[in-house]
């Protein structure tokens, strides 16, 4: 699996976090798509380039960061085929793949620690979609949402 990991400067730490936990997995590939140091950004920016990178299929999945989580994960959100999950605990991180299939997880460098940030990822990760029909059918309502 290819996962797309993109921060703006309010979660670079958070990033490293991220790929570092990501490394745990051998069948798991990791791309950095920036940024790369502490000079500001706009967040809407980086949600393009991860989400981008799934809609084209170069990734599987991605995992934005911002200082709160909020702003890029209603970005990636208005980008078509894109489920966000914002996530600051392991049950919604389980929950946004388990119930909703979410193709992007979101999180806050500036509301979350490096331990718990990892038990998110590492949870969201490892959980499959159930493929349950009643989740099928209101992902798939969640999803003709983007044409109206």
């Amino acid at each position: 699996m290819k996962i797309c990991v993109g921060c703006d400067h309010g979660a670079i730490e958070l990033k490293k976090t991220v790929l570092a936990v990501l490394q745990e997995f051998p069948d798991i590939e990791a791309e950095d798509a920036g940024t790369y140091s502490g000079e500001s950004v706009d967040y809407p920016d980086i949600a393009r380039k991860v989400c981008g990178k799934i809609i084209s299929g170069e990734a599987d999945r991605g995992i934005v960061l911002c200082g709160t989580g909020i702003g890029i994960s209603i970005a990636a959100n208005k980008i078509k085929g894109i489920r966000a999950a914002l996530c600051h605990d392991v049950f919604s991180a389980r929950m946004s793949r388990e119930h909703n299939d979410a193709n992007v997880l979101a999180m806050g460098g500036r509301v979350i620690g490096a331990g718990p940030a990892g038990e998110i990822v590492r949870a969201w990760i490892s959980t499959e979609f159930s493929n349950g029909e009643r989740h099928i059918r209101r992902i798939e309502k969640m999803m003709a949402l983007e044409n109206k």
